[in-house]
């Protein structure tokens, strides 16, 4: 029989600039009697990455250029928030409403180039982490350090999408595994080829982990345990990236 299950960690305490999650979510996981095995997968909230890496801003420091002002004034935006956003993009993407979809710097196509001002405080915000990849493959070499344990670690966040209503759980960061299952050219139990049939595999464990995480509840990690991941050393998030050629919405 099949079986997924999740833990959640809670109870990390507030993460300043310079932690080292690594041993702060073995701790943890010791504390809360979760013993690590081989093939966990780790998801960390990419804001607990970015208060360590000390990716926040404080809007009062920021000084928005003429662009940023238009831009914030057109949306019903701070233009110091715009500001930084688009210090934080590679293109704009499109505009409408409030929305704001840029493309990142990471490559990410997304609203607000990931900005995001809740559970920092008042007056600042959080940017995503310079280098995702390297920020879970950090993560996964102290976890390796300290337990003996070989487990996949994804720095997850949440994105809109494009065909749908409301917000999920997507991987920003990857290390230790694949992020995508792609099975074209396999049967299916009747047998057709599969044609289409690549799985977002990162994607999904990020979204099932934000489930036990949830928004308010304080549960920045959760260990996901059951799924069988293919183990990649130089596993990347940019498996997950479209190439603009082939992306129909720009």
């Amino acid at each position: 029989m099949k079986r997924l299950e999740l833990f959640g960690v809670e109870s990390l305490g507030e993460i300043s600039a310079g932690a080292s999650l690594g041993p702060l979510i073995v701790e943890t996981c010791v504390r809360q009697g979760i013993e690590l095995a081989d093939d966990d997968v780790l998801v960390v909230a990419q804001k607990i990455i970015s208060k360590a890496e000390g990716r926040l801003v404080r809007l009062d420091g920021v000084q928005a250029s003429a662009r940023a002002r238009q831009l914030g004034r057109e949306l019903d935006k701070d233009a110091a928030l715009v500001e930084v956003i688009l210090g934080e993009s590679r293109n704009v993407i499109r505009t409408g409403g409030r929305a704001l979809i840029v493309e990142t710097h990471h490559g990410f196509v997304c609203a607000n180039a990931g900005v995001d001002q809740s559970n920092v405080g008042l007056g600042v915000v959080a940017l995503l982490p310079q280098d995702p990849d390297r920020s879970a493959r950090a993560i996964r070499d102290e976890i390796r350090i300290r337990t003996n344990k070989s487990v996949g670690v994804i720095i997850s966040d949440s994105f809109g999408r494009a065909w749908r209503v409301g917000t999920v759980d997507v991987a920003v960061g990857i290390a230790g595994m694949k992020a995508i299952k792609d099975e074209r050219g396999f049967k299916d139990r009747h047998g057709y080829e599969l044609k289409a049939a690549v799985a977002a595999v990162a994607d999904e464990i990020a979204a099932a982990a934000e489930l036990v995480m949830g928004k308010r509840d304080g549960v920045p990690v959760v260990v996901v345990r059951g799924y069988q991941i293919e183990k990649r050393e130089d596993g990347s998030v940019r498996e997950l990236l479209r190439p603009e050629a082939e992306d129909l919405f720009r």
